[in-house]
């Protein structure tokens, strides 16, 4: 069927692409561009497919009589069938007869396609895709044909990279709009709780999603503990808690990369609540901060969703902020809580230095004013309480500097060469003045590579507190494994109240009797950390007992 006069095909022509640059939008220009082309060319089908570099394969875009190509996601490899080879010679190829020609795209004959003519699509010599057209009826091209063809898809193109730069400009711009807006969140809010609850609800509207929670590392245990949720509330309320390692989030943890589930229901996920609330896609991506992870941060949908390269980019990008913005929440909350201390530790130190302070005064004081009409007893019960509680002042004071210093971090740990026995021999003479009410158990020969001042702060304020609270003998047992080195001492008393436990090592904690700071065992505790150690408390039947860990060195 022979086309009309030439001059008429190019003023058809020019209106197909004056439509074509009149359009930004990439599927606006394509539907018209197909749309004119039919009027233009006597055909039944025309298809757009453009090459999808990633894979090398063309992808149907775009069809007019053939809709089911793009509704199918036909896909046709580079330089293999018809379309194919039109990419990758990238010149126009013309089939009369399609019943016998190489096809891989099967919805040509399914449809009754006769004749084939396509041109490939060229941006500076690059193929970007193909245009064909095909006819219902065997029909022949002529070579005015393909020239106008070829010219239209050389005008179709230069439309199709300039919408294509457009719409990646446009999601370039959305990004950053999305992810400003997570961004000034994070910046607003200081408090963790409301900051994780604002962040979901962003998250979920920026990557359209039902569902956006936030489950943060319990390095304790080494597992995932759900802090925050948008749209399964239920995880938080029930303590829902991940092993690394386990499950969906536990992967996305261990592995530190995004995992993308696209059948949530058969799938290995930990967390019964997904299935049961009927998630069927989720996208999940590491939260981390200095190169460690703190959480997982995932996104859900009730229908099938898949997420794509974008998607898990844009998922990236938001999770790098919400990661700085809970360390940041969670170093506000950390020195809130630090201030607090602070406050509650000057208030009771100045309650507990005022005591024997003014006890000190008091007697000073008597003595100063009424000495000379006092007698010799009185004078010297009133001098001995002076030097009784000025000596116990002085060393709460002492107790307060070590505890200042090791909470800045101050205090050098400097390991040498020691032998345990004889460090705890002049420990215990120099703590007791009845050293038989102490027994070691100790190698004479074992010798260690520790700071001794630790072990000596660490020991004095052991043996200080059975001295205190429990009952004599008490026993130091000491030994050595490959890693580590122990030192425990234990008391025959009665040990330490059920209820006292839990809060043995905090700050001026002390037993029913009152004696002494309450500071010994904080102090303790510190130094044996400060050390790369700990020291830990358990039931010795009777009495109480105390273990210092150190890391084992060689002597």
């Amino acid at each position: 069927m022979p086309f009309r006069g030439e001059q008429e095909h190019y003023r058809r022509l020019r209106v197909v692409t004056d439509a074509a640059l009149a359009h930004l939008d990439l599927d606006d220009l394509l539907a018209e561009l197909l749309g004119r082309i039919r009027d233009v060319l006597p055909v039944d089908t025309a298809v757009i497919l453009l090459l999808d570099e990633a894979t090398s394969e063309l992808v149907a875009r775009a069809a007019v009589g053939l809709e089911n190509a793009v509704e199918q996601g036909i896909r046709i490899p580079l330089g293999r069938g018809f379309a194919g080879r039109v990419a990758a010679e990238r010149t126009a190829i013309l089939l009369d007869d399609v019943e016998h020609a190489d096809l891989l795209n099967p919805l040509l004959r399914e449809a009754g396609v006769k004749t084939l003519l396509g041109v490939p699509l060229l941006v500076g010599g690059r193929s970007i895709g193909v245009l064909h057209v095909g006819t219902f009826t065997r029909h022949e091209f002529e070579a005015s044909d393909v020239d106008l063809l070829q010219l239209v898809a050389d005008r179709a193109a230069i439309a199709i990279e300039h919408a294509t730069l457009f719409a990646a400009e446009r999601r370039a711009r959305l990004r950053l709009e999305r992810l400003q807006a997570v961004t000034d969140v994070a910046l607003a809010h200081l408090e963790l709780d409301d900051l994780l609850t604002e962040l979901l609800v962003r998250i979920r509207h920026i990557l359209r999603v039902d569902t956006s929670a936030v489950l943060l590392l319990d390095a304790e245990t080494n597992e995932l503990v759900a802090r925050a949720q948008v749209g399964i509330e239920e995880d938080v309320q029930e303590g829902v808690r991940i092993p690394v390692g386990r499950g969906f989030a536990g992967r996305v943890a261990a592995q530190r990369a995004p995992v993308i589930l696209h059948d949530v229901e058969h799938a290995d996920v930990l967390n019964p609540l997904l299935r049961q609330k009927g998630i069927t896609s989720l996208l999940g991506v590491p939260l981390t901060v200095r190169d460690a992870v703190i959480g997982v941060l995932h996104v859900g949908t009730l229908s099938p969703r898949a997420f794509d390269d974008e998607d898990v980019e844009l998922l990236q990008l938001v999770a790098e902020r919400v990661a700085l913005a809970i360390e940041r929440a969670q170093l506000h909350d950390d020195i809130v809580r630090l201030d607090q201390l602070k406050l509650n530790f000057v208030a009771v130190a100045s309650h507990e230095l005022r005591t024997p302070a003014a006890a000190v005064y008091g007697a000073l004081a008597t003595l100063r004013e009424r000495g000379d009409a006092l007698s010799p007893e009185i004078q010297n019960q009133l001098a001995e309480t002076a030097w009784e509680q000025s000596d116990r002042l002085r060393r709460l004071i002492e107790q307060l500097l070590d505890l200042s210093r090791l909470d800045a971090g101050s205090i050098a740990v400097e390991p040498r060469s020691v032998v345990l026995r004889r460090l705890l021999e002049d420990v215990v003479k120099a703590t007791s003045t009845h050293s038989s009410e102490v027994t070691l158990d100790v190698d004479p020969e074992l010798a260690v590579l520790a700071d001794p001042l630790v072990i000596d702060r660490v020991v004095t304020n052991l043996v200080a507190n059975a001295r205190s609270y429990g009952r004599p003998p008490i026993r130091i047992a000491a030994g050595r494994s490959e890693s580590i080195v122990t030192i425990a001492v234990e008391d025959s008393g009665g040990g330490i109240a059920d209820d006292l436990v839990t809060r043995l090592f905090g700050r001026f904690e002390r037993g029913s009797e009152g004696h002494g700071s309450g500071l010994g065992l904080a102090i303790a505790k510190a130094y044996a950390n400060a050390h790369g150690g700990e020291l830990v408390y358990s039931s010795a039947g009777m009495g109480a007992r105390f273990v210092l860990t150190l890391p084992a060195g060689t002597a």
